[in-house]
């Protein structure tokens, strides 16, 4: 319970405004959308990988592979699985990450179709 609540404190929650901020002056990020093929099919934010965190198994071979150097931009449907997201990336040495509120459904900026 103790280091969950560690890694929570760790991990921060932007808005959306704040996300597209961020971006504009952060040459280390990587954005990662963590929802399923059904979800990405309605879009997906520019740029994004996506790692599908209801396939466990390969959502943790992928993280493994990230640069921990990076700043992680994490997001979801709604956000309860990116933060549990970035949670889990924290806890594997990755520093830095951010969970978009609200998740995709807030999202108001360009959206790409794949």
């Amino acid at each position: 319970m103790v280091f969950t609540l560690k890694f929570k404190k760790q991990m921060k929650d932007i808005t959306a405004q704040e996300w597209k901020s961020l971006l504009a002056t952060d040459n280390d990020a990587i954005i990662i959308d963590v929802r399923t093929d059904e979800e990405v099919s309605e879009g997906i934010i520019p740029g994004a990988k996506q790692i599908d965190i209801q396939n466990p198994t390969e959502f943790m071979q992928e993280i493994q592979q990230l640069d921990k150097n990076k700043n992680y931009y994490v997001y979801c449907k709604a956000g309860g699985r990116s933060a549990q997201a970035c949670m889990v990336m924290r806890a594997s040495g990755i520093t830095t990450t951010y969970n978009l509120l609200g998740g995709f459904s807030q999202w108001d900026g360009d959206v790409e179709q794949l």
